[in-house]
């Protein structure tokens, strides 16, 4: 279908018949508009000393021109190729200094009057704050600058006279000795760009003899010889040195560089560089990869560690990794000790072995044997290249954690280890990974000499401070512990209570006290100081950022309590209009969920999130938007789907869809709020999968909405969501999944909305075009919005303007009214 044409059906409202017009971004009710325009709230990042804060202030929305901005789409990524950078960015708009102890915050001087601020970080000696600047205008400025902040001034300057490459990710990481920073540059003398000629010089040809070569259904994948150009042309990085000072010094590494990060002792740096063969079936990252280890100090050439080959054959399954060494890092407490994982079971996840990874290392001048750490039984979780901490959480020489999991029985293991001698370790905590009641949480970190995290142990050495979520039967409520480091039970330290959420940021200087973020169901988040003592702590107030909402009458919120048919304890968060009282009646609902699998039915009944949150919005997707607009509205209705033992949960996922759907309905009807007879449904991404399968099987729902969803599983055959069979071994799952097999079902009015340039795997624009196709054929009263530009969670103000407009305008049409405006589904 021509694009134009699509977007013109797309825009048109079809009530009754099939109609096309041309339609503007239109604008949702002002009550609706006031809360999507609302300023984020300030962000904190604490220095490395915990003495300072960077207070970060977000910018709003960008606008759709902002979104229109010059892109490539290659190789799994979105790139600007004016700036060097990603496509979408999120900035800071203003920064600000304030120290922890007390005072007034302090406007950072010296910046630009337009500030476009990220990838903000200090430096390990707390005293001075790097951050990336993107100018985009004009054309012959255009790119992405290195600025420093000196904290003891509040000063900021641009250093170095180079652009950054931040295309494949975060383009800095700070010297070991704060001296300057370790950067992808944009090549000086890189030429000029490959042209796109449009003139092919013949076809576009893949093949595979007789290789399995299984892969999901990626998005935005090289096509062409001239896409391979443009992606390597656009990625390549020169590496450079860039001290305070503003001086440059380019070293001996140039090409696609993925990560770079400075040794502990700044001696050298490990580099991940992609290299061609490039391929059309799979995303930059599983690109043949070779790491090796740069010099910063002489002129040696770089010492290669691995040239791993393309990862294009791995099996459909969680627990798959590549055979080899994998996940390349540091070792944080040492000088310059290289460390990865490597699988015992050449990456096969059905393999039998009592020994599934292997953590090793090798120290500088890396030669020789590598020594083996520890064996694990089950899969190390992974880290995140080259320029991340790794998989290891270091401690000093006879202390490290490893977490290792198995997603088979989702089960989960943290163990402490001594890196001095072979085989010495001790099960700190060992559960399932869903079980969020009793996760100790995740051990707190902190920043050493070097910059680099290691474990925050306690004053006499005997313990490892945790930080958790805090989950329990009434929600959330973080605490900090401390694990003894030769086992047994938690000691908590700091609990959250009601009716605050406080989420723990930092321990501060000599670990009395806890920097926190706290807020409470009325009171907008702020950073607070905590006692950590026994019994209710002590708070000092560290900022005061001021509410976003300000005079606006705010909906109020409970948690609901319920069960499904078949026992299983289901939550839900109900919303209500400011001022609301049931005795005026109750009110037309909209409900929405996202449904997840589970192994257990206790780990599926576990309540998530919390009641004394401060009400977030988040990137315009929220449904609490349309209590300000009447409707009572049901968020996050827990339906989960579970295959205890060696069932999979996905057997019977329709049934228990339904099962969870019905029981949310019948909770909201309970409470006397919500009109059993004027309920709408929706859901994004898996969730719009969940709104057009309830739209399919039952008559309980008045209207649906569902946004970038996947409706036809035999479009990804190889696996979906936490689906590890495919379609060849499952077919009747695939089909009695996919709400496009009951398409003749499905008589219910439902809106379809999709960003049009969507990135997720699996979701692609095509799934909502096949879905109003059969649904019209199907005489089904039904819309398709594609939203321009916009990838899987949409960004443009004008976009979510439109999505909000589009979506009241349909529950105020089929939802709100006593009488129906189309008649009632009678599903077979």
């Amino acid at each position: 279908m021509d694009r134009k044409l699509a977007l013109a059906l797309a825009l048109s409202f079809t009530i009754p018949v099939c109609a096309q017009t041309e339609l503007k971004y239109q604008q949702p009710p002002a009550a609706i508009e006031q809360l999507l325009d609302a300023p984020p709230t300030p962000t904190a990042r604490v220095s490395p000393d915990r003495k300072v804060l960077l207070i970060e202030q977000p910018a709003t929305f960008p606008t759709i021109a902002d979104v229109a901005a010059p892109r490539y789409r290659l190789a799994g990524i979105r790139f600007n190729p004016v700036i060097s950078g990603p496509s979408v960015v999120t900035y800071d708009i203003a920064l600000k200094l304030q120290p922890v102890a007390g005072g007034e915050a302090k406007a950072v001087t010296g910046l630009p009057a337009k500030l476009k601020a990220s990838d903000a970080s200090f430096s390990p000696d707390a005293k001075h704050i790097a951050f990336v600047r993107t100018v985009d205008a004009p054309a012959t400025m255009a790119g992405q600058e290195l600025w420093v902040i000196d904290v003891a001034t509040a000063a900021a300057n641009r250093v170095g006279a180079v652009h950054l490459n931040s295309i494949l990710g975060h383009p800095c990481e700070w010297l070991p000795d704060s001296t300057g920073l370790l950067c992808k540059t944009v090549p000086a003398t890189r030429g000029a760009a490959p042209k796109e000629t449009g003139v092919p010089t013949g076809p576009h040809v893949q093949e595979n003899l007789g290789t399995k070569r299984p892969a999901p259904t990626y998005e935005d994948l090289l096509k062409t010889p001239e896409d391979a150009a443009i992606f390597e042309y656009y990625a390549t990085s020169q590496l450079a040195v860039v001290s305070l000072g503003g001086v440059v010094k380019p070293l001996a590494v140039k090409g696609v560089v993925e990560g770079a990060k400075p040794s502990p002792d700044g001696h050298y740096a490990m580099v991940s560089l992609i290299h061609r063969p490039f391929s059309y079936t799979i995303p930059y990252e599983r690109f043949p990869q070779l790491t090796e280890i740069a010099s910063l100090k002489g002129s040696a050439s770089p010492h290669v560690l691995q040239d791993r080959p393309a990862v294009d054959d791995l099996p459909i399954s969680r627990d798959a990794v590549q055979p080899g060494p994998r996940d390349y890092s540091w070792r944080s407490d040492a000088p310059s000790t290289v460390v990865w994982v490597e699988a015992a079971d050449n990456g096969d996840p059905k393999m039998k072995t009592n020994v599934r990874d292997r953590v090793k290392a090798l120290p500088a001048p890396f030669t020789g044997e590598a020594t083996t750490l520890v064996e694990l039984a089950m899969r190390v979780q992974r880290g995140f290249g080259a320029a991340a901490a790794g998989p290891v959480q270091w401690g000093n020489e006879h202390l490290a954690l490893v977490t290792e999991s198995r997603w088979a029985d989702r089960k989960t293991a943290i163990v402490a280890f001594d890196p001095s001698t072979p085989d010495n370790t001790t099960m700190l905590y060992e559960g399932s990974s869903q079980d969020r009641y009793h996760s100790p949480g995740r051990p707190m970190t902190e920043s050493n000499a070097a910059g680099h995290p290691v474990l925050q142990l306690t004053p006499d050495g005997s313990g490892i401070y945790f930080s958790s979520e805090g989950a329990s039967p009434k929600g959330d409520f973080p605490f900090v512990g401390v694990m003894p480091i030769a086992g047994g039970k938690e000691s908590v330290l700091f609990h959250s209570v009601d009716p605050y959420y406080a989420q723990p940021v930092a321990l501060l200087a000599g670990n009395t006290q806890l920097l926190v973020r706290r807020e409470a169901a009325t009171e907008s988040p702020n950073y607070f100081a905590a006692t950590l003592k026994a019994g209710a702590a002590d708070f000092r107030q560290v900022t005061h950022f001021a509410s976003p909402y300000a005079g606006i009458a705010m909906p109020t919120h409970q948690l609901l309590h319920y069960k499904r048919a078949d026992g299983v304890e289901l939550t839900a968060t109900l919303w209500l209009p400011a001022g609301y009282d049931k005795s005026q009646g109750p009110l037309p609902t909209l409900i929405e969920a996202y449904p997840a699998e589970f192994k257990t039915r206790a780990a599926a009944a576990q309540v998530t999130g919390s009641t004394n949150r401060f009400p977030s919005f988040g990137w315009g997707g929220s449904p609490v938007y349309f209590a300000q607009n009447g409707y009572a509205v049901m968020e996050n209705a827990a339906i989960p789907i579970i295959g205890e033992g060696d069932k999979e949960p996905n057997d019977t996922y329709v049934e228990q869809l339904v099962e969870g759907a019905k029981a949310a309905v019948e909770a909201g009807v309970a409470t006397g709020t919500v009109d059993r007879n004027r309920i709408g449904v929706m859901g994004h991404s898996y969730g719009a999968f969940m709104t057009a399968n309830l739209l399919a099987h039952t008559d309980i729902f008045r209207a649906g909405i569902a946004r970038s969803g996947a409706y036809n599983r035999s479009l990804t055959p190889f696996g979906f969501q936490n689906e590890e069979r495919t379609y060849w071994q499952a077919p009747q799952v695939y089909f009695e999944m996919s709400p496009f097999s009951y398409a003749d079902k499905i008589k219910t009015p439902i809106l379809l909305i999709h960003g049009e340039a969507d990135d997720n795997t699996g979701t692609f624009p095509i799934q909502s075009e096949r879905l109003y196709a059969a649904l019209q054929g199907q005489g089904a009263t039904v819309r398709l919005v594609f939203l321009p530009l916009e990838p899987h969670h949409y960004g443009a103000h004008e976009s979510l303007q439109h999505m909000l407009w589009e979506m009241n305008r349909w529950l105020d049409t089929y939802v709100k009214p006593m009488t129906p405006a189309v008649a009632p589904a009678k599903n077979d």
